[in-house]
């Protein structure tokens, strides 16, 4: 009887199932104990954004939101399983093609933990050993000798196979548990973090008078809560770096190459400042931007020391886990609050913000301006160099565009006639906003109230009063900057340099 007719399809695919569960498991188990790098899941993970082509990433963001990193952990895992069982269907045991297959997705897996930074030669051995427990799991699972065990009494003699297999998914799984619990336990910084005190900084922002936030509507808080920050970026597993490790290299075209500690930038002033960020991939009408106050550094402080060449125009920044930005000099020099910020709204950066240290650049998008976990800074050009994005053809300077947002009534609301108070926000950072305006279906614009104006650096509130008339109706809202410059009413999708067009919604008025 062949192994085939031996072994059904179905117990086949389970065993490999199961192989694939010891791989992830044992490997996330062993990787507590090397370097981060030694994650090979993560590692998997990233080398599939890395070779994502750009409109797939931002499918992904517009699809997925904030949950774009869940949806990729979620699909890696469920195409390993997937391939695991589909190969174990052609184990055989003198022709194990399933055991091989297992065994390039374990090379594969040590290619990606390699290409990582700061990955060694001993980081792939985690990896080594779920490939190798996923192998013996297959083969035990898919052999003949579990038959020949099973005794002739018992009435189903695939209940042992199953069993064995449904443990084994069992030890997998719990590996796994195991291997993360203790990485955090490891690793984590969330203590450290906790005992950090904020510098006092010596230029403390300027208070938040309390007309900045129209007492009538329902609107976002002037300041985001650091819980409801937006988080975009490409990191599956959020850094882990104390301040006692993290060092800041800055060189490149500059006079003097110059490595900062944590402990060194307290000879530098402490600044404070509200900034808003915003994401590029945020659409029109979208939630991927932020308002918070930020503790930290002027970038241009440390620039200084070095000695910018000239002939220098950018700064290729680069995280802690490999991701890289450019950003103008004259945006990291000139008067606006570049910082190197430790702090988010009173307390030091929480960790998938950045801490200890990242970049915030008010008047650019993201993806130009604010490194999260920055460990190195050089000084270059544009022309000799590109960063993560512009490599797959976002713009290389990316000025945030004038916009604005209806957050109240919701979109397809349904709304009592009469007074309605309709609001939301608007932006222009480091132009700031002077006006927005709002249009019912299609008559005349209309001003809105706005909230006071902190500062041009920060989006700012509005609210417009409606006198609702029952029936369908949609309503329009643009801003103008401080420039004189309206909001484009010309559609254009976030690639290469920012979303464009005026935001609507319709409601239904009873």
């Amino acid at each position: 009887m062949t192994d085939m007719a031996q072994t059904t399809i179905g117990a086949r695919m389970g065993a490999g199932l199961a192989a694939a569960a010891v791989a992830l498991g044992v490997t996330q188990l062993a990787a507590a104990f090397f370097s981060p790098a030694a994650d090979s899941r993560t590692a998997v993970g990233t080398s599939v954004i890395n070779l994502t082509p750009g409109p797939v990433k931002e499918w992904a963001i517009q699809t997925f939101g904030t949950a774009d990193k869940t949806f990729l952990t979620v699909m890696v895992l469920v195409v390993i399983g997937a391939v695991a069982a589909i190969s174990a269907i052609w184990e055989r045991s003198r022709v194990p093609l399933g055991s091989v297959m297992i065994a390039v997705l374990g090379l594969l897996g040590s290619l990606a933990v390699l290409s990582r930074p700061g990955s060694g030669p001993l980081d792939v051995i985690p990896t080594a050993l779920g490939t190798a427990g996923a192998i013996a799991t297959l083969r035990l699972l898919t052999s003949d000798r579990i038959r020949e065990q099973t005794p002739a009494e018992t009435p189903d003699p695939g209940r042992r196979r199953s069993l064995l297999t449904l443990g084994f998914v069992g030890i997998g799984a719990l590996s796994g548990v195991a291997g993360t619990v203790l990485t955090r336990q490891r690793r984590s910084v969330a203590g450290e973090r906790d005992s950090f005190a904020l510098p006092k900084p010596a230029s403390p922002a300027p208070p938040i008078p309390p007309d900045v936030q129209p007492g009538d509507a329902a609107l976002p808080s002037f300041i985001t809560p650091n819980e409801d920050f937006y988080r975009i970026d490409t990191a599956l597993t959020v850094p882990q770096i104390s301040r006692a490790d993290w060092k800041l290299r800055i060189h490149g075209m500059v006079d003097r190459e110059i490595t900062y500690t944590f402990a060194d930038l307290e000879q530098f002033e402490a600044v404070q400042a509200a900034v808003t960020l915003a994401c590029v991939s945020n659409p029109v009408g979208g939630n991927l931007i932020s308002n918070a106050m930020w503790t930290g550094y002027r970038i241009r402080d440390l620039l200084q020391r070095s000695g910018i060449s000239p002939d220098a125009d950018m700064v290729l920044s680069s995280s802690s886990d490999g991701f890289t930005v450019g950003t103008p000099v004259e945006a990291l020099t000139d008067g606006r609050d570049s910082l190197l910020a430790v702090g988010m709204n009173g307390v030091p950066l929480p960790v998938e913000h950045g801490y200890p240290a990242r970049m915030v650049v008010p008047g650019l998008y993201g993806f130009v301006s604010a490194t999260k976990w920055v460990v190195d800074m050089e000084v270059t050009r544009f022309d000799r160099a590109q960063a993560y994005w512009t490599m797959r053809g976002w713009s290389a300077q990316a000025p945030i565009k004038t916009q604005s947002r209806i957050d109240v009534p919701r979109s397809g609301q349904r709304v009592a006639a009469g007074p309605v108070t309709v609001g939301g926000v608007a932006w222009a950072q480091h132009r700031g906003v002077k006006a927005v305006d709002v249009r019912i279906d299609d008559g005349p614009w209309q001003p809105a109230t706005l909230g006071a104006a902190y500062s041009n650096d920060t989006w700012r509130l509005w609210t417009f009063d409606w006198q609702a008339t029952p029936g369908a109706h949609r309503v329009t809202a643009r801003a103008t900057d401080n420039t004189g410059a309206v909001q484009t009413e010309e559609p254009s999708s976030p690639a290469p340099d920012g979303a464009t067009g005026w935001p609507s919604i319709t409601v239904e008025v009873r």
